[in-house]
Order: C-alpha cells, then sequence, then structure tokens
C-alpha cells in the first residue's frame, strides 16, 4: 500500500469531507528506509522540479564539530546509544537527526537530516553527558 499525503477524507470532527477532485500524483510520499550505521550506501531520487535528493541507506562515518577546538572531524561510527525518536531504533542502530551515536571521539549528537541530506554531519556532547546517557 503507498504513502499519500494529500487532504483527508474526514473533518477534524470525525465527519465526512466530500472530496473536490480526486487523488494526484505530486500527493504521493515516498516509501520509508531507514538510514543504519554500517557500510556506505547513498540512494538518489529525483523531486519536484527536477531537483535531485540524496538518502543515506548506511553509513559508518561522521563529520564530527568540536565545540571546544572549533575543528570538523571525520570519525567513524560504532553504534546508536540513544533516538529520541522511537527507542526501537537502538535496537536496530537507525540513525535520524537528534540521535546519539557513539564514535571513537565519544559521544555525538546527529544535527543533520540523512533522509533528506545525504550527510551525516554531527555535534561532539561534553564529557559529563556522555556518563549520564545509559548505554543499550
Amino acid at each position: 500500500m503507498g504513502i499519500w499525503q494529500g487532504r483527508s477524507k474526514r473533518k477534524k470532527t470525525g465527519g465526512r469531507l466530500r472530496p473536490i477532485r480526486n487523488k494526484r500524483r505530486f500527493e504521493i510520499g515516498r516509501e520509508l528506509q531507514f538510514p543504519i550505521v554500517g557500510e556506505k550506501s547513498l540512494k538518489l531520487y529525483r523531486v519536484r522540479g527536477a531537483a535531485r535528493k540524496v538518502r543515506i541507506l548506511g553509513d559508518n562515518q561522521v563529520n564530527v564539530f568540536d565545540p571546544t577546538s572549533k575543528t570538523t572531524k571525520s570519525v567513524r561510527t560504532t553504534s546508536v546509544v540513544r533516538n529520541d525518536a522511537n527507542p526501537n531504533y537502538v535496537q536496530r542502530n537507525i540513525i535520524s537527526r537528534g540521535a546519539v551515536v557513539q564514535t571513537e571521539l565519544g559521544l555525538v549528537q546527529i544535527r543533520s537530516r540523512p533522509g533528506q541530506d545525504g550527510v551525516l554531519n554531527g555535534v561532539l556532547l561534553p564529557k559529563q553527558a556522555s556518563e549520564k546517557t545509559p548505554n543499550a
């Protein structure tokens, strides 16, 4: 079954809403594909206006910004420690915006949208924050 992002057939009150037109192709949503910690793989999409979107399907490198030294490094990721979007994502090693991942430098919070941008950017968390976070 496809994902449709058009208008609902119901009102907020629950009453029926009579459609003014049929479904349109531009209202179709994309299939769900989650970026995981693993071997690097990307997927390109053509979106409206002939623009391109890059979706990460798997990656094990993160561009980490260190706020204390104001430098950026590309480091290896080992696993997802916390993901507030869905607790099940931690078990499945799914990366989304706001997820906390374990790297060689320490804990890093992802600040980019891997399903939209095609890149993994993160900010190194302070040491005391990494001590409070429970390991999964």
